[in-house]
């Protein structure tokens, strides 16, 4: 495709509501720009290209939500954006053909100039374990202008490492690429595996794959409920969460022997198999702890104080969470039905179709929102994971042990449903059959500046609760 055919046709989609999955380059003498969208109404999945060049006119002024993509390509390829509004690297590594490190806090930063207009900044360095991040907000008094979110303080090369790992590496290498979601990036990569070396899991491997996404989608959003209680010192159903985000992390491990999935996913199947004594014991557990949820989670909305606090606070409209692609539970609270295991269905969830929540038109787009749909969808998995237990044979999950030659000169692209949102992988391999470029696009890739605009107009105290409905991974951004 000519590179204002390209340009047009996305232009045109996204205009139509289609959303922009990934957009990357292909690096050569003529580098080549892949464009891939995602239309959750008519279920299709398209993928486009075209020679870029070394100069390209961006694509962010009518189509937002390529803004961080370009920055991205500018920053890895030295590709010129021609008229993009604000191309700041967006990790702190040396750009194309150059050989200076850029330096955190030297870069430029959003300015709003006033007598009483005041910068507050927050991190990188933050307290606990957290990873690092800097947020600088632009105040006047305690009410926020703008929020500019800086990110990438700890690039750790993981695509530029894919391709000259084994299958076997990669897979570790997925499931560090955000830690709290390593079944949903594991299961990513091993479909494209599986579809370019022309393998296809068992029935029961993959319900045992879709069993342990649902535990993690549990898993996160109960810590997520409990931690947003924290902020608005709610202890009841903070303290309550945490030690019941344990009793579901420990539920995968007695599928795997590991908390948080790893080593569970393989190319072509599943390290193990749930037969029926481990079956009864994961329905049992679920039985406690969907009872202990009840308890716990109901206390929010059972709460005037809490809800006061939630209702209002860190609003984005469906306007602009179209418009910047959401995806995840942060879309579905502005009402917008964007799920990959429903438009795009994968693995298991092909005949186990989610009933998909969303919050109506007047009530969405809020803190109270994002809770209600977390709330929503820990219910919800619970229903698919019964579901899913009950069709698993006696019969052992198959897994191909043997490494398959992949298709040569061939491209394959695989989406999952993450618990923070769609999970995008592409795997590009050469004459040889092997890996030539992978590129992977986390959830809060799409989600971070979603948080930026919940800041607008909010009092500076609300950033904790805002910053918490969202959880978005550092990461996972950082690859």
């Amino acid at each position: 495709m000519e590179i204002e055919g390209f340009r047009q046709h996305l232009i045109t989609l996204t205009q139509k509501g289609v959303r922009l999955a990934s957009l990357f380059v292909l690096p050569g003498e003529q580098p080549t720009m892949i464009a891939i969208v995602a239309d959750d109404e008519t279920t299709e999945l398209e993928l486009f290209a075209c020679q870029c060049g070394r100069k390209f006119k961006a694509l962010t002024p009518q189509v937002p939500q390529a803004h961080w993509f370009e920055r991205e390509i500018a920053e890895i390829h030295g590709i010129e954006m021609l008229g993009h509004p604000w191309l700041k690297p967006i990790r702190f590594q040396p750009r194309a053909g150059q050989n200076r490190e850029i330096s955190p806090g030297v870069t430029d930063y959003f300015e709003v100039n006033g007598e009483e207009v005041h910068e507050v900044a927050v991190g990188p360095v933050h307290a606990g374990i957290i990873e690092p991040g800097h947020f600088r907000f632009q105040c006047h008094g305690e009410k926020v202008f703008h929020l500019e979110i800086e990110l990438g303080y700890q690039h750790r090369g993981i695509e530029k490492a894919i391709p000259t790992a084994t299958p076997q590496k990669i897979i570790r290498l997925l499931e560090a690429t955000a830690g709290d979601t390593s079944i949903g990036h594991a299961t990513a990569f091993a479909m494209n595996y599986e579809a370019l070396a022309g393998l296809k899991p068992d029935k029961n491997a993959s319900l045992i794959r879709s069993i342990a996404l649902e535990l993690e989608r549990i898993a996160n959003h109960t810590g997520d409920l409990g931690a947003m209680a924290g902020d608005v010192g709610f202890l009841p159903t903070s303290s309550y969460c945490g030690r019941i985000r344990g009793d579901v992390l420990n539920t995968t491990g007695l599928i795997c022997g590991n908390r948080f999935g790893r080593g569970l996913v393989k190319t072509g199947g599943v390290g193990y198999h749930i037969d029926a004594t481990l079956k009864q014991q994961i329905l049992d557990k679920l039985t406690l702890i969907e009872a202990d949820l009840i308890s716990a989670i109901d206390l929010i909305w059972d709460t005037p104080s809490v809800v006061s606090r939630f209702d209002e606070t860190g609003h984005v409209s469906q306007e602009d969470a179209v418009t910047i692609g959401l995806v995840g539970p942060a879309a579905r609270a502005c009402a917008l039905l964007t799920d990959v295991r429903l438009s795009h269905p994968f693995g298991a969830y092909e005949d186990y179709p989610p009933a998909v929540p969303l919050i109506e038109i007047g009530r969405c787009g809020d803190v109270n929102a994002r809770a209600t749909i977390r709330w929503l969808e820990i219910k919800e998995s619970l229903r698919l994971i019964r579901a899913m237990l009950a069709d698993i044979s006696a019969e052992p999950a198959g897994c191909n042990t043997t490494p398959l030659k992949m298709a040569a000169s061939s491209i394959s692209v695989s989406l999952t449903e993450g618990w923070r949102g769609e999970i995008c992988h592409v795997a590009v391999t050469d004459a040889q059959g092997k890996l030539q470029t992978y590129k992977i696009t986390d959830p809060s890739f799409h989600n971070w500046f979603g948080l930026a605009l919940a800041l607008r107009n909010q009092e500076i105290s609300d950033f904790p609760l805002c910053n918490k409905s969202f959880n978005l991974s550092y990461c996972g951004h950082d690859l």
